[in-house]
């Protein structure tokens, strides 16, 4: 097989390797997929305008995010049951984060133990010749039963994860149609690896996670329960679905100490806003209190580049990583890391900037189409 060149070539292979109700369900979004399809045609209409005749002779794409050091500006976003695309699924995505000092966010729902994902992160580096870091985040869903949740905290804090990420836009799930044609379920054999004694339901015409959802998740979740996580560890805790303002500026006085600017990929409420159109208003409402991330259609370097413009410290990235670990495990999803990181460094080169530090919003404008 011919290596894929980029992402999407990525993404057409994975679609030949994962059974309908895995792919359906990576792939899929809500009802109409409308947010689904803007998060990439919302990239489309941000043009640039680079600089010339700017030193680019070396370049650095390091940050920091919650002053901890990453290699790149780009993390791994958390998407569950990644055993449905390689059998040892969250583990194999942590050795390459930790391989390639970027960060990763392990979901609730994996199908690996968090405690056994963050070991293998801890052995990795230990081995690893580098000085890089990888830091590891626990993104937590509130449960009914906060036993439960408070229990996901003090396991996360013991494990060595180095925040957590709180994830506030999925008080219900949202109608994902073809997870209900397909009656979505678990293999057999495959379980909620950290929810002991909690499973996907098989429900005859439903999708069996949509119902979990009702069973399971809280949708009473207030501003009051952010303070009561903040109240059960030391961990920094990151607001994740933020997509106005206002509510990126509550999350930082309940606070939050960074938001992530997302619509769960164009899963739960659609026809919402698009990440990278809701980017800016978000950045300006914070200003530098805290850092602003962004999830939601990063398929190509540029994009990342424009979301850095627009004030995102870095960027998540969910999909593609299960796309090259359903094509080639862990090469797969080292080689999607890569050619994100390889396509930055040339669109950085191209725009006059040096270092991440050079990006900002004067490297773009917004081209509108003119009618007949």
């Amino acid at each position: 097989m011919t290596q894929p060149i980029n992402l999407f070539e990525y993404e057409s292979l994975a679609h030949q390797q994962l059974s309908r109700m895995a792919l359906d369900y990576y792939a899929s979004g809500a009802w109409d997929e409308v947010t689904l399809r803007d998060n990439r045609t919302a990239f489309e209409k941000l043009k640039l305008r680079p600089r010339i005749l700017v030193d680019v002779s070396q370049r650095d794409l390091s940050t920091t995010v919650l002053g901890q050091s990453l290699s790149l500006p780009i993390l791994i976003a958390p998407t569950a049951f990644q055993c449905l695309a390689h059998p040892e699924g969250e583990i194999v995505t942590a050795k390459v984060a930790a391989n390639v000092g970027s960060a990763m966010v392990l979901s609730t729902m994996s199908t690996q133990p968090l405690e056994e994902v963050a070991l293998t992160s801890k052995q990795v580096q230990s081995d690893s010749q580098t000085d890089s870091h990888s830091p590891l985040w626990f993104q937590l869903y509130v449960h009914r039963d906060r036993a439960l949740t408070q229990n996901l905290v003090e396991r996360a804090e013991a494990a060595g994860y180095s925040a957590l990420c709180l994830t506030v836009d999925a008080p219900v799930l949202g109608c994902r149609e073809k997870d209900k044609r397909n009656q979505f379920t678990l293999p057999l054999g495959m379980q909620l690896a950290n929810l002991t004694h909690r499973d996907i339901p098989e429900i005859v015409g439903e999708s069996g996670l949509f119902a979990y959802f009702v069973q399971q998740l809280d949708p009473g979740l207030t501003w009051q329960d952010l303070e009561w996580l903040q109240s059960l560890t030391k961990l920094p805790i990151i607001v994740k679905g933020v997509l106005r303002g206002d509510d990126a500026l509550r999350a930082v006085e309940h606070g939050a100490k960074a938001v992530i600017v997302s619509n769960h990929g164009g899963r739960q409420l659609d026809s919402a806003i698009a990440s990278i159109d809701a980017l800016s208003e978000v950045v300006t409402a914070v200003g530098d209190q805290v850092d602003v991330l962004m999830d939601g259609g990063i398929r190509r370097g540029t994009d990342v580049l424009k979301a850095l413009a627009l004030g995102a410290k870095a960027v998540l990235v969910g999909r593609p990583v299960l796309w090259g670990l359903a094509v080639a495990g862990e090469a797969g999803v080292q080689h999607v890391l890569e050619l994100l990181r390889d396509e930055l460094d040339i669109a950085m080169a191209l725009s006059g900037c040096a270092k991440v530090e050079d990006i900002d919003q004067s490297l773009l404008t917004l081209a509108f189409k003119g009618t007949d």
